[in-house]
């Protein structure tokens, strides 16, 4: 195939703005599978770029691959989660049947097999991608013929479709995800208030962000509606890529009418004319169908100029994707990457109200929030903060996985308990429960009857659940992994400490530990927290402190000695050299090294 003359094409069709780079990369590796070094030269030429920048950007995200990886691109999810399910064991059966290895490319050059941090499917895996598919509910069966669809090199479009079903998951419905939506009911609600009063109608509600941080809606909306420039933009960030949070994926399969609605208030409040979804690139099968969304609404004046007859209402929505990056959840290393960089977090402030997009003033809300002012219109402020707490007004969609009977999205009111949740989804025998994702708490039997709210326990959604089955310290373990690969390497506290207590969690793993290990992670924990650019590094130190601070037997137990403080391990350092010439003999102490590995 002509790299150059792909590389025309792909850039003339995205206008040959630089600030689309990420959509032409991820335009460009579908047409060539892979993004070849004349690629990123020829694109560099095409938008003015230096080649540097270019490059920068393919190599940051994840799902982009800057070497041949296969026509197949198979990728386990890697969460907790799926590994309680087995997925490292069937990842090892697929590789052996396809005779590779993971993290690499097959010798023929037909398929890569290798993990990603999360696919969002807790509540159906395990799960993998296959050139940006889910497949879900993997098993043995399922494993065995996914290798036959391979070796036949089977287009995807013929493989069986309940391969790639993804389940609605939907356990509890409150009033979002219960009541029926007419598009275009809420905006009519709005639009006879006034902009004044729809405003005042959101402050009413208390709505507070749900994507964590837990930021008043109607404040943020209002900042950007009185922040100079006319030019203002509306984002939704789907970027859901907290371990163990799937909420906003049913959503958006779901709900979409309701999420752009709610993107279209935002924008009658604030007066935006231009709105962005976020969507991660792991929720890349929902594309088609919410393009479908997109277009009806045009057609019937949702969205366009003046809209519902509202002489000067202009607005319109646009899909961008993303590649894989964790740190794109927070909402400034999204904005960068909306507007074609690596997604670095900037320094606050100013704050995207006032300098966002572009430099233009910009609301960047969760798609569940977006959703829910759709019920705040329609039902009144009022209305919506009789529900939940008075600091947490409204409902809350939980995303429960792990080691219970019904896993799936729940709907409760805010103020809902612990041990509510552990009933409602059949969990039994539960020795702690993962609030929030990996940057979330971790909670132990006692805490069960703490409330999920802002003011108790808030959550972007994340409900892991672990019973008496597992190990707290591997728990920590598997966040801690996460976040030492998710560090987008911008800050050097970040970079080097994520790494630095992966290390110490892994020495301790092997069973080769000692005390001075564990003053040696809490001092690497203060240096995150306190050094770190942004929140990714800020709370990657938040598993190990509460697994030390409430399993601490369980790491314990990790240790060779209590008091013991290991130094150099001749033995282990001689013992791949003692192999190579053959020593079998006691005094090679091979079986002293094997047992520390």
């Amino acid at each position: 195939m002509d790299v150059e003359a792909s590389v025309r094409e792909v850039v003339g069709r995205q206008g040959r703005d630089a600030t689309r780079l990420l959509q032409i990369l991820i335009a460009l590796q579908d047409r060539l599978d892979w993004l070849p070094p004349a690629a990123i030269t020829a694109v560099a030429a095409e938008l003015g770029l230096p080649r540097a920048r270019v490059e920068g950007v393919a190599g940051f995200y994840s799902l982009l691959h800057g070497t041949p990886a296969g026509r197949y691109r198979i990728r386990f999810s890697d969460n907790i989660t799926d590994r309680m399910q087995g997925s490292e064991a069937l990842r090892k059966r697929l590789c052996h049947l396809l005779w590779t290895e993971c993290g690499k490319t097959s010798e023929d050059g037909l398929v890569s097999i290798g993990t990603t941090s999360c696919t969002g499917m807790g509540d159906q895996g395990p799960a993998l991608l296959v050139n940006g598919r889910a497949v879900t509910r993997l098993d043995a069966a399922r494993i065995e013929r996914i290798a036959e669809l391979v070796r036949g090199g089977v287009p995807l479009d013929d493989w069986p479709a309940e391969f790639f079903r993804v389940e609605e998951g939907i356990r509890r419905r409150g009033p979002l995800l219960g009541t029926p939506f007419e598009p275009g009911s809420a905006l009519r609600a709005a639009i006879a208030r006034g902009r004044t009063g729809w405003g005042e109608e959101m402050a009413r509600s208390g709505l507070r962000g749900r994507g964590g941080a837990g930021f008043a809606t109607a404040t943020k909306w209002q900042a950007c509606r009185d922040a100079p420039g006319a030019d203002k933009v509306v984002v939704c960030n789907a970027d859901e890529g907290e371990p163990g949070t799937f909420k906003d994926r049913v959503l958006l399969a779901h709900e979409a009418e309701r999420v752009f609605e709610g993107m279209t208030l935002a924008a009658w409040a604030t007066g935006a004319r231009t709105g962005f979804v976020y969507l991660r690139g792991e929720y890349r099968f929902v594309l088609d169908a919410l393009q479908a969304v997109l277009a009806r609404r045009r057609a019937v004046g949702l969205l366009g100029m003046g809209i519902l007859g509202e002489a000067g209402f202009d607005f319109d929505i646009e899909i961008h994707l993303g590649a894989g990056a964790y740190v794109c959840g927070e909402e400034t290393a999204l904005l960068e990457s909306l507007e074609g960089r690596r997604g670095t977090p900037r320094i606050r402030p100013p704050f995207p109200v006032t300098h966002g997009y572009l430099g233009r003033p910009t609301v960047v809300n969760n798609v569940e929030t977006l959703a829910l002012a759709t019920w705040i219109a329609l039902e009144g402020g009022a209305a919506f903060a009789a529900t939940g707490t008075p600091r947490s007004t409204g409902t809350k969609l939980l995303s429960v996985s792990g080691d219970c009977a019904r896993p799936g999205v729940y709907e409760f009111p805010f103020g809902v308990t612990v041990a509510e949740v552990l009933e409602e989804c059949g969990a039994l025998d539960t020795l702690a429960v993962q609030v929030g994702g990996a940057s979330g708490v971790t909670l132990a039997g006692h805490e069960f009857g703490r409330r999920i709210a802002f003011e108790d326990v808030p959550s972007a959604g994340a409900f892991m659940v672990f019973d008496g089955r597992r190990d707290p310290f591997e728990i920590a373990h598997a966040f801690v992994e996460f976040f030492a690969h998710e560090s987008c390497g911008f800050c050097t506290p970040c970079r080097i400490g994520t790494t630095l207590l992966k290390n110490d969690l892994d020495k301790l793993a092997r069973g080769v530990g000692g005390k001075v290990d564990l003053a040696n992670i809490e001092w690497i924990n203060r240096l995150l927290r306190n050094a770190s650019h942004c929140g990714l590094g800020s709370s990657a130190p938040n598993p190990v402190e509460d697994g030390l601070a409430k399993f601490r037997p369980a790491w314990e137990r990790r240790l060779r000695s209590l008091e013991f403080e290991p130094a150099f391990d001749l033995d282990a350092a001689l013992g791949p050299a003692r192999r190579m010439t053959g020593r079998s003999d006691p005094g090679a102490h091979l079986d002293r090294e094997e047992s520390s590995q």
